[in-house]
Order: structure tokens, then sequence, then C-alpha cells
């Protein structure tokens, strides 16, 4: 087929808009080449799929096109089909998985169409569609595996190459089922074939990298759901046969990688990507290191922004880790007054992200932390400094468990903590107020219960448990004046139910 021709006289622009490519000066700086960002997150929908749907839908003829139509869709192909179903005054039924946000269910049920739900991703979703089709006759409109749906992906190609005409050394795009990259590389190699195409996947989800491998089309037992958007267990036969014939390259990226490109285009563009959308900025970056390119020109497809708010939460908790800002230790010291100023010591002037200690009583103390760096070889050099101070470090940065869960663990019952007193300080978030903190307090007081987290607000928030002796208490009584005049406001905690309950001294132990 002349793909050529069919993105040339493709129907689009009825419902699309041309969208700007986007020069992310900030994040050219960073990784030494220029970065131009496609915003198709500019499109009514927010995505870039009403292209395909209604340049598939214009085209089909009247009589079967007044019968209605059907789709599967985790969510953007759905908002397209939608708007095209709106724009010709057609009905449409649109499958979805369970999985698929709030955010795109109420906006395809918000212009009008049918939202039936069904399955745990689009494959579910899709064989269901499939039996819709069948009983109702009515046309399916595929999300990527249809010449008509490419060609009006491929004028994302057409426009990136009309609106920079120097040159451009590679094109990156996220790949689902493979209609976006399938359109935009067939366009790209007919006008520019010495441009590379880069495909772009989630590892959980890498069944056109797994597919290009083997030659043939692979089907993903399971694939992860934080890239909904993306989450496809097959290719397309089509998709498949033209990203053999043109795609370069593929990159592999990581959940917290994907986090950390929302969070640069955010930064360059002041736009919220979602997770699939953000994922081929995510792949240049990567590529960009792995080649140790300079000075060349990068192309990233920005393919939606239909973002769950409340996503966003977890999204910035693993931006910092995704980027390599952010290192997470474990670490071991002696379980005695001054060891925390100790730890403070060796960290210097970096800023402190996180904070988790409890008191278990014996000789070792387990702080589980986390640190702002400018680079990854900082972690080995951060735990080379601990062992020369006599403590023991293990990096978490990598690990799993740590990040989504025990992070949120560190704590309970503390037997060994009697005549603990516990108190919630807020202070101006600046760089050294944690060590501040800890540099005025007693050095033969100990600290039993320590939290902090880093929110990116203006105001830090520290739970912390002191066991002071009944002597001291005029002393402690002159420390939290000192630390109030410091601009460190505190409210006592010892009395609170809620500690009493899962912090406070095993009942049973007393």
């Amino acid at each position: 087929m002349d793909y050529l021709t069919r993105i040339l006289n493709a129907k689009v622009y009825d419902v699309a808009i041309e969208t700007s490519l986007a020069h992310a000066t900030v994040l050219s700086a960073r990784v030494g080449n220029q970065v131009l960002i496609k915003r198709e997150d500019e499109q009514p929908v927010h995505s870039f799929k009403l292209r395909g749907a209604y340049n598939k839908m214009a085209h089909l003829p009247p009589k079967q096109l007044a019968a209605g139509v059907v789709t599967a869709s985790s969510g953007n192909h759905a908002q397209g089909v939608a708007l095209a179903a709106q724009k010709l005054d057609v009905k449409a039924t649109i499958v979805m998985p369970k999985t698929t946000p709030a955010i795109k269910v109420d906006a395809v049920r918000a212009r009008g169409a049918k939202v039936e739900l069904h399955g745990e991703s689009y494959s579910d979703a899709y064989e269901y569609a499939q039996k819709l089709v069948k009983t109702t006759g009515k046309a399916f409109i595929h999300p990527y595996d249809d010449p008509d749906v490419i060609a009006g992906q491929g004028t994302i190609g057409m426009e990136i190459l009309r609106q920079h005409q120097g040159d451009i050394d590679a094109i990156f795009v996220a790949v689902g089922g493979g209609g976006l990259i399938s359109g935009i590389a067939a366009y790209v190699k007919a006008v520019r074939p010495k441009i590379k195409i880069i495909a772009v996947e989630p590892y959980d989800q890498a069944a056109m990298t797994e597919s290009l491998k083997a030659g043939k089309r692979i089907t993903l037992p399971t694939v992860g759901l934080f890239a909904e958007a993306t989450a496809v267990k097959q290719v397309g036969a089509e998709t498949f046969r033209l990203c053999q014939q043109y795609v370069d390259d593929t990159v592999l990226v990581s959940n917290d990688e994907i986090c950390a490109a929302i969070k640069d285009v955010y930064t360059d563009c002041r736009a919220i990507l979602e997770p699939g959308g953000a994922a081929a900025i995510a792949g240049l970056k990567k590529y960009a290191e792995k080649h140790r390119s300079q000075g060349k020109t990068y192309v990233a497809v920005a393919c939606g922004s239909n973002m769950n708010f409340d996503r966003l939460r977890f999204v910035a908790e693993r931006a910092m880790v995704g980027e390599s800002r952010e290192a997470v230790f474990a670490v071991t010291l002696p379980e005695k007054p001054g060891s925390f100023r100790a730890l403070c010591d060796v960290l210097g002037p970096r800023s402190v992200t996180e904070f988790n200690y409890r008191f278990a009583g014996g000789s070792a103390a387990h702080i589980f932390f986390g640190v702002e760096i400018a680079r990854k070889p900082e972690i080995p050099e951060l735990i080379r400094e601990f062992k020369r101070a006599g403590m023991q470090a293990v990096d978490l940065s990598e690990n799993e468990m740590a990040k989504l869960h025990l992070r949120h663990l560190v704590g309970g019952h503390a037997p060994g903590a009697q005549g603990e007193r516990v108190f919630r300080f807020d202070f101006p978030e600046r760089p050294g107020a944690l060590a501040n903190f800890l540099r005025v307090m007693h050095s033969d007081w100990n600290i039993t219960l320590f939290h902090y987290r880093n929110h990116g607000s203006d105001v830090g928030r520290v739970l912390a448990g002191i066991q002071a002796p009944k002597t001291d208490t005029a002393k402690l009584d002159g420390f939290l004046y000192r630390i109030a005049q410091m601009g460190y406001a505190w409210i006592e905690e010892t009395d609170n139910v809620a500690y009493k309950l899962f912090l406070g001294m095993n009942q049973a132990a007393k």
C-alpha cells in the first residue's frame, strides 16, 4: 500500500489541530542534545488518537457509518472515536478495560458515546468488542491495526518534518499496538530515510521489542498497567510489518524513568503527560546516555496527557529516583546518643528527602532515608563515606519493595522506649533545616522515633520521639523553647490516640 499517498490525503483536520513542536531547553541542556517535543497532548482529546479514528470513520461508506461503530480502547482511542462520532453524528459503542482511569471514561461518556467496561487490559476489551461487532453488524474502528488509522497517525510525521526542516537524527515514539510509530515511520522513511525511528516501550509491555527480536508477533502473558495507554499484549499484524521495515532501534524504560520524564516535560512545557505519553521522552534520555551522543537533534512524541490526578502522588514520589536525583539508603549505626548527629555530619550539605527511624532496642539502629544527588556515581561515594565513619550503608534505590512499601512501614511499638515523649515539628523547608534541628538537640537524649519526608511544600514536617531522663525535663522544655524561636513550631502528641495504638509502648509489654 502507498502509505505516503494515504497520509497526504488523510482527513484529520476537521477535528485535529497541527500541534506544536516545542524546544525543551532545560532537558536539551541536561542531555547535551537538542530535544524537540511534539505536543500531541494539545489535541482536543489530549492525545493523538483522534487523527486515526476520524480518518478511518471519514472513509467508511455512508450506509455503514450510519449503522454506528464499535471500538475497544484503554482510553485515548476511545475519546478519539467519541469525538469523531460526535462530529459525524453517528452512534459509538466503546469497550474499555475496567482498569481505565476514570478521567478517560468520563471524557468518553461526556461526548455521547456508550461505554462498556470489560476485562483488565486492552486485549480483553478487544475480544469482547469483536463479539459486539458480530451480533450488531456495526463497523469496528481498530485503534492501531488498520491502514486508515495508521495513515491518520502518520500526519504527525508530516507535521514534524514541515515544522523542523533542519537535521533530525532520530524520532522517538512510544509503542502500544504500533499504529503511531507505523504511521510516522511510513511517512518519514519515504521523505527523509536517514532519520532513525526509535520505538520506546516500558519493560513490562515489550510486545514490539520481543516481536522484532523473534521475527514474528509475540503475545505477552501479562502487561503492566502503569502506562495503561500502551498496555497491549500483542502488536498489530500490519503495524508489525511496517515496524520490521522501518524501525531502527528499540529502547525499554522503567516506570521510574517514565515518572522522571513526566517531570522533565512539566519543567520545560508546564504540561503534565500521562505515563504512556511520556515514555518517548524517557526513551530519548536513555538512548542519548547509552550512546553518549552530543549535539544531535532528537524529537520525542508526547502522545497523551490524560492523567488521573491521584496518580500524580506516585509520579512525584518516583520521579527523583527515576532521574537519578535521589538515592535511598538503609544505614546501620550505633544505637547511642549522638549517632544521628554523626550521620548528619557525613551527609554534609546534601538535602535530605526522607528520614525514617524507630527505636528497636539492641546495639544497632537502622535508618531508612533518602538524599538528593546530582549524579549516580555519588551513591558508591556516599557508601564509602559512611563506611569510613563506622556506619554500614545499603543502597535501596532500585529496591521495589523498599520504595513501594517499606518507606511507609518503618515504625511500630517500641517496648524499650519507656518515658518517650512524642512531638510534631513544623519548620520552613530549606537546605540544612533538618541538620540544624538535630544539632540543637541535647546530645545525651535518645531519639526513639523520627519520621520526615520532603513533599515539596514550603513546610517540613517531622514526627520525633525523645527519651530524656525526668531530671532533664527543664532542659527539654528549654530545647523546645529554642526550637520555637528558630521557627520550628511544635505540638506534643504523646497523648494522641493514634500514637498510643500504633507507635506507643506495646501495652502487652507493660
